[in-house]
């Protein structure tokens, strides 16, 4: 099974870079050096169940790398129906924010929701309206390791906040041990890696340390990585990448990036058993998640405490961040086209074939109805 899911990732790599070669629109490059190719086969997406409606032209995106596969798998059959040309820079969450804020793209994807000071510059480019989050992909954050002689490892939310403060240094510790008393452990050097820009998955992961383990982690939390030590590199791929190559890493990004010569980490929750990172586990996280957004806001609170069996804990959200009202006459007929196919049943089904959650029915279908309304 593992060797046809790979074939398939790697069938679908070549179409996505052939649809961005052809569809870039600036120089700007994007994070794909060392990411998981994606594979939306399983979708079998019908063009005709696509709405293209009056979409056409070009669209300029940035934000989330970690929906970067995602995207990529969207943007191959949506601009195969439509001929519309979209640009996914996939820079990070800040900078998504950043670019929309500024006017500079159609929509921004951000792992976090907006700030309310980010919502206030949103007003500035949406005329007459402002800034809103919908909520479109899901997903677990796994912890990926590249210890040698360790397949299975278990961690908790103390161990990981030691481990990313640099108060646990070996594999061999103590800690480690107690949590994993029949693995191989070996004396090597803990590197752990972070991102290096401002990012949605960091302010997630974080998240969830500061809910579970506020004793060992007593940082704020936020886009940007605060902690002392530690390595770093850009956007979840980056990280991903280091991983790979380095032995005795461990780093943190969306689960699609967990690649060969990686595993990932097995969270202990407090449940009887450690849950490890899958669409299922996440979904099952995801769908406790409550709507805190006003209007037509669609932000979420998720539950990082949560001790459900076969939940996973360390989940994000990712939005695409749109302007409610006031977007731009010669691109808001492509963005709700785009909008109203990933939101869509179709849309959705991709995201689990290629290790994303769809989000719950009974937020997507808010999320459709916010969609058609968008002017």
């Amino acid at each position: 099974m593992k060797l046809q899911r790979k074939n398939r990732l790697r069938a679908i790599s070549l179409g996505a870079v052939a649809v961005s070669g052809a569809l870039a629109l600036t120089a700007c490059g994007s994070d794909d050096t060392g990411k998981k190719t994606t594979d939306n086969s399983s979708s079998s997406t019908s063009a005709s169940s696509i709405k293209c409606d009056n979409a056409k032209g070009q669209l300029l995106a940035d934000g989330s790398s970690a929906q970067k596969n995602a995207i990529d798998a969207w943007v191959k059959e949506f601009s195969q129906a439509c001929g519309v040309q979209i640009n996914y820079k996939g820079g990070g969450s800040g900078a998504g924010v950043t670019a929309f804020t500024q006017g500079q793209v159609a929509f921004a994807g951000s792992d976090s929701a907006l700030k309310p000071e980010e919502v206030t510059a949103s007003k500035k480019v949406c005329s007459g309206g402002q800034g809103i989050d919908l909520p479109m992909v899901g997903g677990p954050i796994a912890l990926g390791y590249n210890v040698p002689g360790v397949d299975n490892l278990v961690l908790d939310a103390p161990t990981l906040a030691k481990i990313f403060d640099s108060k646990i240094k070996t594999w061999n510790d103590p800690a480690i041990k107690k949590l994993n008393p029949d693995a191989k452990l070996p004396n090597l050097k803990i590197q752990a890696f972070h991102r290096s820009d401002e990012s949605g998955t960091t302010d997630n992961f974080t998240k969830y340390l500061i809910a579970t383990t506020p004793d060992n982690w007593k940082y704020s939390g936020g886009k940007a990585w605060q902690a002392k030590g530690g390595q770093a590199a850009p956007q979840s791929a980056g990280v991903a990448q280091q991983v790979k190559q380095t032995a005795g890493a461990i780093g943190y990004f969306e689960l699609s990036y967990v690649t060969d010569g990686m595993k990932a980490v097995s969270i202990s929750t407090g449940a009887s058993k450690p849950v490890a990172p899958s669409t299922e586990s996440a979904t099952a996280d995801i769908a406790a998640a409550k709507v805190i957004g006003t209007g037509k806001d669609l932000s979420l609170q998720l539950d990082y405490k949560t001790k459900a069996e076969g939940a996973y804990p360390i989940t994000l959200v990712t939005y695409e961040i749109i302007c409610d009202k006031g977007n731009k006459a010669d691109t808001l007929p492509a963005t709700k086209a785009f909008l109203r196919y990933i939101a869509s049943e179709d849309g959705q089904k991709v995201l689990s074939g290629i290790d994303y959650a769809p989000v719950p029915d009974e937020i997507i279908a808010k999320v459709r109805t916010t969609i058609e309304g968008l002017s």
